[in-house]
């Protein structure tokens, strides 16, 4: 973890020199630093010398990430190389120079890739249906490609804590099964690592980030398409749950890295049918 004296002082990177110099912004700083490195720590997501893809979608989640890995980078405390990638998916209205800009601006390194999968999708689906699943789908297949003709061991995604527990309350009331967002897993042919050190940090602090250091936000909504009605009524819920018993969205985060098998009903992680009580001491002597 960052020490005070590391958290302290000039040594951050330029974007965020302009940033507030309010007590409350420097204690967001450091929560979502101690947050990302926490999550890059328990996970072990970092192995020095490697290469990044650190995928920038123009959203709030995926500015931020950016900017505290090269914040985390900058200071000496994350000892790999990051490559900023854009996919730019041909969607209607899509601003192109935003994120080139803001880019060069920032001296970040990075990759622009045009795949026109906007079309595809709506080739697929009838008109009435939402876009994200399966453009999510080929976008994530594109990434991985452009990771390995970088040559990245890993791509970088901006889920943060709600996302996590959104995709776990959906597996639950409409999946029936226990699953979310892991922090690191391995994509099918096993040669990229997906990332998501966001995993502990509040949405609303994301927010919060974006707006402290100005970040030119491209909405999701270009393509006319929004995320389905379930993932919405899974946000509503969460929030209702924390405005009535704040806290609880971290309670629930802890929840899923503290998982007890035999208190549960899967067979597959815990022998139910081998467990057994031993023969009480008395039977076992008249057995004899």
């Amino acid at each position: 973890m960052a020490s005070d004296r590391e958290m302290e002082g000039d040594g951050v990177h330029p974007m965020f020199r302009q940033a507030p110099k309010s007590v409350e912004f420097n204690k967001l700083r450091k929560r979502l630093i101690r947050q990302v490195r926490q999550a890059l720590d328990d996970y072990g997501m970092v192995r020095p010398g490697e290469r990044w893809l650190v995928a920038l979608s123009g959203g709030k989640d995926s500015y931020g990430l950016l900017a505290i890995l090269l914040d985390l980078k900058w200071r000496g405390l994350l000892p790999v190389e990051l490559l900023a990638c854009n996919l730019d998916q041909g969607q209607p209205n899509f601003p192109k120079h935003i994120l080139p800009e803001w880019l060069e601006a920032n001296g970040i390194a990075h990759r622009i890739e045009y795949q026109d999968t906007y079309s595809i999708v709506t080739d697929k689906l009838p008109d009435n249906a939402t876009y994200c699943s399966l453009c999510s789908r080929l976008r994530r297949g594109h990434l991985y490609r452009v990771a390995r003709e970088e040559g990245c061991s890993a791509l970088v995604l901006g889920h943060h804590r709600e996302d996590i527990l959104e995709t776990f309350l959906m597996n639950l009331f409409h999946g029936g099964r226990l699953a979310a967002m892991p922090p690191k897993l391995l994509n099918d042919e096993g040669d990229v690592e997906v990332l998501r050190p966001l995993a502990f940090c509040a949405e609303a602090d994301m927010a919060k980030l974006a707006s402290a250091l100005s970040f030119p936000i491209i909405p999701c909504d270009l393509c006319g398409s929004q995320d389905g009605l379930q993932r919405n009524a899974m946000k509503a819920m969460l929030d209702d749950i924390e405005q009535r018993m704040p806290g609880r969205k971290g309670t629930m985060i802890r929840a899923l890295a503290n998982i007890r098998p035999s208190q549960m009903l899967d067979r597959t992680l815990f022998d139910f049918a081998g467990l057994m009580a031993a023969a009480p001491l008395a039977a076992a002597d008249a057995a004899e």
